[in-house]
């Protein structure tokens, strides 16, 4: 009835239930089917439970459905993971006539990488209705014709399959016909109009009947044309092809208009019953790519033909004469396959950027196809030669992109890899895809100095916080791996107060010295630098950096002799028969700079009597420039100036004091001040000689006799011989020493105390070995602590 007709129909749409079958595609391989036109978002099956998985399993490894030609007809819920219907599906549309309708796809799982291999088969429901190619349809039957006849007509189209395709044909009541359903070799079902009754023209001239086809849906759909019948007069010979059956292959880039074959037919008939003209007999206007010619038969190419849509036609080609008798051939077109589709490529997983220093890392998944058949579809895959990836082809149609040992980001940090598919057709076809690849940095360098030893030259007496030089290192890694801190390393020496000396920024290597520097404390010392990258691990290296500090002119000459400070001054002695260069003595003194801020040289500032002395500017001594003469006075002050080679220079005043004798024999001359205490003695001396020469003048004769003795007793010491001078070396006061940049070369004199003289006269001889000292020796005179009227020597 019509009521469970309507209940049948609601009952469909309500419940779309999907079937999941399992099978085996390859290895293995799942199948599901649904019904088509079901609506987004059925549930179509547990994917989890199918594929044996854990419950939250598909979420964490990723898990994607992927299809041919990037098409989602499916998809995963978000949350149960639940494999759902993502569109309408139209089986039609997807796969025309081709019975079953399976869509294979795949579902990936990325972490780790696995394929699972599956299909979508789109079931049928009985949503078209059969269709014939034209509403009405024309018979033109002689009225002679004999019962039995059988006169084909044209077959209704059902896009539909199965048994929800086209099933059979009817025929509305009448007395002289019924209907016959037929198939085709391919299957396809067409109707055949049987004569029952012989037609009389007189009686009924015109016929009109229904032709129905009908599916074999619940409940059936169904479609009409209708057939006019004309009766005609006798013509007893209908037009007969050469061949029953004609062939033809024609590539599917064929222009249009192109000739396919021509077909002819003969009518032994004369007139206009024997005038032949041919006709399409199953004509689509919408699908039919073909048009024959009604004169010469010629059958041209009028759409575009797609082997991928269609590899074959069947076409009925009539043949009717003038008299309404027809003949009837079939024709075979074959489309052959022309390569002209390019490859696709569907990227399935891609993963940017990837670490260095890892091998065997996939960093793409994808699958390639080409919608050719045979060579045309056969597809390979390359990449650049030149790089350090390999391509590895997976199940089916799918490839991995994996890196080819372990990549070094300083040496490359990006590459770009053009995957090129290439068909094995004629002409070849080839798709290429570009990507990119970006290495992510990996602390494998180290910080490296620019230098292995740094040597920094810091002038003494510096002010503290001074910029003294930089270490700088560099790191080849990128990010917080290539940063780099600075800092100071304990120095191998515990001694060295490092920390009170230098100090680093940690930011740029920047040297700073704490303290001002002494030259004369400390000339150089080094130490060890590290630069540290903030990369984990963390890397290091180390330098050497050596300080060398310069001397400044910051001291003056120190006099070492003659002291200086000294309660009583230094007195030299020089004989008046003195030849000229006579040396008198040595100024020596010391620098405690070094370098040229040391060299000393020495020159006479002040002198009693200008040119009588002069003074050896390399060497301080102090010599006799001429002849002395008894006109020369006695008594000579040289002020002699000691100045270093520094800038400035610095310089330093020595006072010497040379007393002129004729020998040893003359009583020591006083000085200033002693002459002046000797001057008030005297004076008292002339009173008291006054006063007890007038008291006493009987004293007269025993003075006179006792100084008669004395010069009895002198007489006859002389006659008993000279003073002798003595062997051994010059004694006691004398000191040599070495290396202080006074005299070194030793004098040695001859000295002769008088016995008996009340003044203790002295005798002053030259030297035994006369020579002049070499310049750089050094010789200090210790002084005598004399009895009264003695003289230190040089």
């Amino acid at each position: 009835t019509m009521q469970t007709k309507v209940q049948n129909k609601k009952r469909q749409v309500a419940f779309f239930i999907l079937l999941m079958l399992w099978g085996e595609v390859g290895s293995e391989s799942i199948q599901y089917s649904v019904l088509e036109e079901t609506e987004s978002g059925t549930f179509v099956a547990n994917l989890t439970k199918d594929m044996g998985l854990r419950v939250g399993e598909l979420a964490a490894r990723g898990a994607r459905i992927v299809f041919k030609g990037n098409r989602q007809h499916l998809q995963l819920d978000p949350q149960t993971h639940d494999l759902l219907l993502n569109e309408k599906l139209d089986r039609e549309e997807l796969c025309g006539s081709t019975e079953p309708c399976v869509l294979p796809f795949q579902v990936l799982l990325e972490n780790p990488l696995q394929f699972f291999q599956a299909s979508l088969r789109v079931r049928d429901i009985n949503d078209h209705a059969p269709e014939f190619p034209a509403r009405e349809m024309l018979l033109k039957i002689s009225e002679i014709t004999m019962p039995g006849k059988i006169f084909p007509l044209k077959m209704a189209h059902d896009l539909d399959t199965g048994s929800n395709g086209l099933q059979s044909y009817t025929i509305s009541s009448n007395p002289h016909f019924h209907v016959l359903t037929r198939n085709r070799s391919e299957g396809r079902k067409f109707p055949e109009l049987v004569l029952d009754k012989p037609l009389d023209r007189e009686e009924q001239p015109r016929l009109t009947l229904t032709l129905t086809a009908l599916d074999g849906g619940s409940p059936p759909r169904s479609g009409t044309s209708e057939i006019h019948i004309q009766v005609l007069d006798i013509n007893d010979n209908i037009p007969e092809f050469a061949q029953e059956l004609y062939e033809a292959q024609i590539p599917e880039n064929n222009p249009l208009g192109s000739l396919v074959i021509t077909v002819s037919a003969r009518d032994l008939d004369a007139g206009s019953f024997g005038k032949v003209s041919y006709a399409l007999f199953q004509v689509d206007d919408i699908n039919q790519p073909f048009e024959i010619n009604a004169i010469t038969g010629e059958i041209r190419l009028r759409k575009a033909l797609d082997f991928e849509e269609v590899q074959s036609y069947d076409v009925d080609v009539e043949a009717t004469d003038g008299g309404g008798l027809s003949g009837k051939c079939s024709l075979v077109v074959r489309v052959l396959d022309v390569n002209d589709n390019a490859p696709e490529l569907t990227m399935s997983f891609f993963i940017s950027p990837i670490p260095e220093n890892l091998p065997e890392i996939i960093v793409a998944v994808f699958s390639v196809s080409d919608a050719d058949s045979g060579h045309n579809q056969q597809v390979i895959c390359s990449i650049e030669n030149n790089l350090p990836f390999l391509l590895r082809p997976s199940v089916e149609n799918f490839y991995t992109l994996v890196t080819d040992g372990a990549l070094d980001r300083e040496s490359r940090a990006e590459y770009n890899i053009t995957i090129t598919v290439t068909d094995l057709g004629t002409p070849r076809l080839k798709t290429q895809q570009s990507i990119t690849v970006l290495v992510s940095d990996v602390n494998d360098n180290a910080p490296a100095f620019t230098q292995t030893s740094y040597t920094l030259f810091v002038r003494e007496n510096n002010s503290p916080a001074l910029h003294i030089g930089s270490v700088s290192a560099t790191d080849r890694d990128s990010g917080t791996n290539a940063q780099v801190t600075y800092s100071l390393l304990p120095p191998q020496d515990p001694h060295l107060p490092l920390a009170s000396l230098v100090s680093i920024s940690a930011d740029n290597g920047h040297l700073f010295a704490l303290r001002s520097l002494d030259y004369e404390a400390l000339q150089e010392f080094e130490f060890r630098v590290g630069a540290t990258d903030r990369g984990s691990p963390v890397l290091s290296s180390e330098a050497l950096v050596r300080v060398l500090v310069l001397d400044a002119n910051d001291n003056s000459p120190f006099v070492l002799y003659p002291l200086q400070n000294g309660s009583a001054p230094c007195t030299e002695l020089v004989p008046r028969a003195a030849e000229p260069g006579y040396l008198v003595t040595k100024v020596v003194a010391v620098d405690g700079d070094s370098g040229q801020n040391a060299w000393l040289s020495y020159q006479l500032l002040k002198a009693t009597e200008p040119g009588l002395f002069g003074v050896w500017a390399h060497n301080g001594e102090v010599r006799t420039s001429r002849l002395l003469s008894e006109r020369d006075a006695a008594k000579h002050r040289l002020v002699v100036l000691v100045k270093d080679n520094g800038e400035p220079p610095r310089s330093a005043t020595a006072t010497l004091h040379v007393l002129l004798v004729d020998g040893f024999s003359q009583p020591y001359l006083p000085l200033p001040e002693a002459a002046a205490a000797q001057a008030q003695a005297d004076s008292l001396t002339v009173y008291l000689v006054v006063a007890l020469a007038s008291v006493s003048s009987l004293f007269l004769l025993s003075v006179l006799l006792f100084v008669a003795v004395r010069l009895c007793k002198r007489s006859r010491a002389a006659s008993v011989g000279r003073c002798s001078v003595p062997e051994a070396p010059f004694p006691g006061h004398l000191v040599d020493v070495s290396g202080t940049r006074t005299l070194s070369q030793s004098y040695q004199y001859e000295v002769c105390l008088m016995g008996g003289s009340g003044t203790n006269e002295f005798k002053f001889l030259k030297p035994i070995i006369p020579n002049f000292p070499p310049q750089g020796t050094e010789r200090e005179m210790e002084e005598t602590p004399a009895l009264p009227n003695s003289f230190p020597f040089s």
